[in-house]
């Protein structure tokens, strides 16, 4: 991490316990270094134990990302990155508008049969990747499952989440695997409106489809984490903790960007 953008996340980081009074052990290694270290295992998809000794034992760094990943302390991370990133792009820290897909990814033998399937639309053995991202490309909310789940089952659940989360949503876009009662069942329950965005039977190769292709760029960025390429995670709530801390390494690089002057 560059010092520009260590100065953008050192006071985003959330405070240890033993500093709010609430008990337990000061941190042994520096919160940089740490950071630093997850960052690299995700970006180069190292092994845990193939750490480089320049970054602390990989013991304390794994036990760093499992408290981090347990209290949920890295989505809050993630969070406040995404809303003072939007707060430079000039929009409301809450979004009103997403767009929500899929992305089936093989899985290692160390997934477990319990937690992996077999999509047959993609002929992928492994699991599945339920996000939605706002109007910026930014994650929302990351829920991951068997690559068997369908898309819609997937989505009230997902979408429930998000609707709790950021309360002036109020537009959606999907592709056609989301069609049916899901629309009716958004309206209805949930509150807001769901856009299907189709492809014309007419169109020929690839054509960039508006508002789906936030999302493919998305997962286009997750692909750029050696650690993302495959899902190498025995637990689902690893896999998509992963996903978050790939998303803390864009969103650091764009806030240590210098914002671009204003004629």
């Amino acid at each position: 991490m560059t010092d520009a953008g260590w100065a953008q996340v050192r006071p985003l980081l959330p405070v240890p316990g033993w500093l709010r009074g609430r008990g337990g052990q000061p941190e042994a290694y520096c919160h940089r270094a740490l950071l630093d270290a997850v960052r690299y295992l995700v970006d180069n998809g190292i092994k845990w134990r193939s750490m480089p000794v320049d970054f602390p034992p990989w013991d304390r760094v794994y036990a760093f990302f499992r408290r981090w990943r347990d209290h949920g302390l890295v989505k809050e991370f993630h969070d406040r990155l995404r809303a003072r990133l939007r707060q430079r792009a000039g929009r409301d820290e809450q979004p009103t508008a997403g767009v929500i897909d899929s992305q089936s990814v093989k899985a290692d033998a160390v997934v477990g049969a319990d937690s992996r399937g077999f999509d047959g639309g993609k002929l992928i053995n492994g699991r599945k990747r339920h996000v939605v991202v706002d109007t910026l490309g930014l994650l929302l909310a990351v829920t991951v499952t068997a690559a068997e789940v369908g898309d819609r089952s997937a989505a009230r659940v997902l979408l429930s989440h998000v609707v709790d989360a950021h309360h002036q949503l109020a537009l959606v876009w999907a592709d056609g695997g989301y069609t049916g009662s899901l629309i009716e069942h958004c309206l209805a329950t949930l509150g807001f409106v769901l856009v299907i965005v189709r492809r014309r039977d007419a169109l020929r190769g690839f054509v960039v489809l508006p508002k789906r292709w936030i999302v493919e760029r998305f997962f286009a960025h997750l692909m750029r984490s050696r650690r993302l390429v495959r899902d190498f995670e025995r637990s689902t709530t690893s896999a998509e903790a992963m996903i978050y801390w790939s998303m803390t390494m864009l969103m650091t690089r764009r806030l240590a960007r210098k914002p671009p002057r204003r004629g």
